[in-house]
């Protein structure tokens, strides 16, 4: 019998939120963390409590002084990183350029 594409599931199709991480896997991806922190890195792995493993990570930490009115950054670079999924706010896949 010849397999007409019916049964066979599609990588691409977003039906479930953890489907659009998914897609993003292997892929550079912005991720924002509670604490006034973000992070981009290439996504590794994900489980369904938004843990996450990004290598080549670069992480931004803005930090208010209460006397002065400047927000400072604080970068920090990564080679491989584990987020624990409590700490997600907002995973941002991949932008598509466009031509």
């Amino acid at each position: 019998m010849a397999d007409t594409g019916a049964d066979q599931l599609d990588d691409t199709i977003v039906s479930e939120p953890l489907d659009l991480v998914r897609l993003s896997l292997n892929e550079r991806v912005f991720v924002k963390l509670k604490g006034d922190r973000e992070i981009r890195g290439r996504l590794h792995a994900y489980d369904s409590h938004c843990n996450l493993v990004l290598s080549d990570v670069e992480e931004t930490v803005y930090i208010m002084d209460d006397e002065e009115v400047d927000l400072k950054t604080i970068k920090k670079q990564s080679e491989m990183l584990f987020v624990r999924g409590d700490a997600v706010v907002l995973i941002s896949p991949p932008t598509q350029s466009s031509g």
